[in-house]
């Protein structure tokens, strides 16, 4: 899922480019404060279609963050292993693209993505597998509760008549 254009509470619309250079800015504004940046998706189905979001999210820690975020509409997927492996998918896509930004315009975050999945519940099970490819790809995997960017922003963006901004 190539992500073009994500959006923001704070800038409205923004192409990728457009995203990196505000996180690129973000971070120079305190270069003594300790950043995060994580990439969470979360979906859920209505009728025919599956409502895919995506978000990048920018943590100083201790003093706030922003975040930017893209919604897809897919085609209807009910299997909730196939769900979960499509958002870790999209994160990772979108995650190496951020990367690929930080490394070339040497800006320093720490990087995690986010994934909608936990020790209780039905998506248990996914856990070591899930964990185990993004760990392979060189992220930290975070998992509920502390996978704010997927369980809670982009679940919150997710459900049906969401409003942002």
């Amino acid at each position: 899922m190539e992500v073009n254009s994500l959006k923001s509470i704070t800038y409205g619309e923004l192409s990728f480019e457009e995203v990196c250079t505000k996180i690129k800015e973000y971070i120079k504004k305190d270069l003594e404060g300790i950043y995060v940046i994580s990439i969470g998706t979360d979906s859920q189905s209505y009728g025919g279609a599956t409502k895919m979001v995506s978000v990048i999210t920018i943590v100083r820690k201790s003093k706030g963050g922003i975040f930017f975020y893209d919604i897809k509409s897919l085609k209807l997927i009910k299997d909730l292993r196939r769900k979960i492996f499509a958002e870790t998918q999209y994160s990772l896509e979108l995650a190496g693209r951020v990367m690929q930004f930080l490394e070339k315009n040497e800006v320093h975050a720490a990087m995690e993505v986010h994934v909608d999945i936990g020790e209780s519940g039905e998506t248990k099970s996914l856990i070591r597998e899930i964990a185990g490819w993004v760990g392979a790809l060189g992220y930290k995997c975070c998992i509920k509760p502390a996978s704010y960017s997927s369980s809670g922003i982009a679940d919150r963006l997710s459900k049906r008549g969401s409003i942002v901004g």
